[in-house]
């Protein structure tokens, strides 16, 4: 349980750098792209000093599926960042812990309580909430912008948890890398296909995220070596979804309204109740 705190600490704060590089108009694809190749950069170095850049072919398989997922899931992410508020967002982005809590339950027999159960469809109920905006007229926009991030990152959890249950833990720095390294190339694609410039001070934003998100994925992946999916990921996604809240409402100044405070008031309940 040592690496709990840090590990929602530290996925807080990578959710809010990206908010933060927005609000500074850098383009997000290029920072996406940015971090993770200099994820990547720093894994490859560390363990070309060990000489020990050798992986198995399993763990080369799972970097390579993770890194579609999670490059797939970022974009997708920051995106909506420009569309829609961040509350909305980040609590979604948060809530797809529903979906490796129950592939743990139905691939690797992890126990899946009734309270569980009730806390996935509070999860879903809220998503609904959160994306509604009384006035608007885009709330087909938001809802399929905030279930497009819940599939995608719940995806790319349910790849980080595959790891411990492949029996890959030893390896779980080599997949990073090969994760890293998948969704850094492919993000690089989609930057050079839409034409994207990249300039200095958006790639060094970029290479300063990629530093902490390598911190972040190495304690998350070390936490999940050691506490059961259905513990980590709800306390993790729990923590996260009410220091994602107030800080949208009270630094972004992203009034949720009625509706949305429901909404986020029932994905924390939510995060409970799966606990």
């Amino acid at each position: 349980m040592l690496w709990l705190l840090p590990a929602v600490f530290l996925s807080f704060g990578f959710g809010q750098l990206f908010k933060w590089s927005q609000r500074k108009n850098h383009k997000a694809p290029v920072v996406i792209a940015t971090n993770y190749l200099v994820l990547a950069g720093c894994l490859f170095c560390y363990f070309l000093l060990r000489d020990d850049l050798s992986t198995s072919p399993q763990a080369l398989l799972i970097g390579v599926i993770t890194g579609i997922f999670f490059i797939a899931s970022m974009l997708a992410m920051t995106h909506a960042l420009t569309r829609i508020d961040s509350a909305p967002t980040l609590t979604s982005f948060r809530l797809a812990v529903v979906a490796p809590i129950f592939v743990g339950a139905f691939l690797w027999d992890e126990t899946v309580t009734g309270r569980q159960v009730a806390g996935c469809v509070a999860a879903l109920i809220s998503l609904l909430l959160l994306s509604w905006r009384p006035g608007e007229t885009s709330q087909g926009r938001n809802l399929y912008l905030v279930t497009a991030i819940f599939i995608l990152q719940g995806l790319s959890m349910c790849c980080l948890h595959w790891v411990h249950h492949a029996g890959l833990d030893e390896e779980r720095l080599h997949i990073l890398m090969v994760t890293a390294a998948t969704a850094g190339i492919l993000g690089s694609l989609f930057v050079a296909v839409r034409r994207i410039p990249v300039r200095a001070p958006t790639a060094l934003v970029g290479a300063g995220i990629g530093v902490f998100n390598l911190v972040t994925l190495s304690i998350s992946l070390t936490a999940l070596s050691q506490i059961q999916g259905t513990i980590f990921f709800p306390i993790n996604g729990c923590g996260v979804v009410l220091l994602d809240n107030l800080f949208s409402h009270f630094i972004w100044k992203e009034p949720l309204g009625r509706t949305g405070f429901l909404g986020a008031c029932l994905g924390a309940l939510a995060m409970v109740l799966i606990i």
